[in-house]
């Protein structure tokens, strides 16, 4: 086919990877669009107007389908690619699998998160998204380090260097604000859409700046689309919490989960399903194995406090889990 004589496709990357085992195809594998499609939708920007000439988004879906490198990332909600333009702008694009809003529903959803995204230092903004028949999908910043997973796994499997103590409290701490910030929404449901709740709390959606800022992406997709059952998750994805709906108790609990992942990896997860007080006496004996990075002084009481709080956050009790500024509060103390 055309496309595939055109374009050469590109080996997987462990950046942006979410955990998945499926296989999906990049747009620019579709070979039979590519020819005689008459489907191409204008790209359409959250800038809260109309198309401008200068609005960086006077794409059309043939242009993404042309401009993506291949997938980088697979979850239960979607595929996720990154796309290069020709003028040399890239942009990460989240593809759905199965959106269950129609296309008034789904614009309307976008439009809002995307308003309240651009408040907040520590969201990926949402800059465009598509609704065709055939494909679904939102246009975000892309990240050259890639995600959180990706520098907690490249340490763990790929030999790199591991984040030092700082830069991983510093990470947590930025998390801690986003979710903050999305927890102090008001008000709490605006047209069945639950605005006061992420709903996907986990290391893939923690973006990383080349200054190891964090920015948390995906807040809200999950009211977009549904996800499929049969995906592969990491460690730290629903599959891991108490069947619970969206609420901010279980976003809670998922970041008790991303900061003992933070900590320690999958040694520090073992310890879910333990009593609180195992788990934190247990650490006491268990520094050295626990811990991915080294520290000393008065660090040591900081590291123990971020664990204390993990250990609270992943109570088997949603009403014993404490509220993100409480968090925040104690861990910036």
């Amino acid at each position: 086919m055309l496309a595939r004589a055109l374009y050469t496709k590109p080996k997987r990357s462990f950046r942006y990877n979410e955990g998945s085992c499926r296989s999906s195809l990049s747009l620019c594998e579709y070979d039979e669009i590519f020819i005689g499609c008459m489907e191409n939708e204008l790209v359409v920007p959250c800038d809260g107007g109309a198309m401008e000439e200068d609005s960086g988004f006077k794409w059309r879906l043939k242009d993404v389908m042309w401009a993506s490198v291949g997938v980088v990332g697979e979850s239960a909600l979607g595929v996720t690619e990154k796309v290069v333009f020709s003028d040399g702008t890239c942009r990460i694009l989240k593809r759905f699998r199965m959106v269950y809003v129609r296309r008034k529903g789904f614009r309307r959803r976008v439009a809002r998160l995307a308003e309240i995204g651009q408040c907040c230092d520590y969201l990926v903004p949402v800059r465009a998204y598509l609704y065709s028949k055939r494909f679904k999908f939102v246009v975000s910043d892309y990240y050259p380090m890639g995600s959180l997973y990706d520098l907690l796994i490249g340490a763990r499997e790929h030999g790199h260097t591991p984040l030092t103590w700082k830069k991983r409290l510093k990470i947590i701490l930025q998390v801690a604000r986003a979710i903050c910030f999305i927890h102090s929404q008001s008000p709490a449901r605006e047209r069945n859409m639950i605005m006061n709740v992420h709903g996907n709390l986990k290391t893939s959606n923690i973006m990383i700046d080349v200054d190891f800022n964090a920015y948390l992406s995906n807040y809200g997709f999950t009211q977009l689309a549904k996800e499929l059952s049969d995906d592969t998750h990491q460690w730290n994805t629903s599959s891991q919490s108490p069947h619970e709906p969206l609420s901010r108790k279980n976003d809670i609990y998922h970041f008790g989960l991303i900061m003992l992942d933070i900590l320690g990896g999958a040694k520090a997860l073992e310890s879910i399903g333990s009593c609180d007080c195992e788990r934190k006496g247990d650490v006491k004996d268990k520094e050295g194995e626990i811990f991915e990075f080294t520290f000393e002084g008065k660090d040591r009481w900081k590291v123990l406090k971020v664990w204390n709080m993990a250990i609270e956050c992943t109570n088997r009790s949603r009403e014993a889990r404490p509220s993100i500024e409480n968090i925040l509060l104690h861990l910036s103390n």
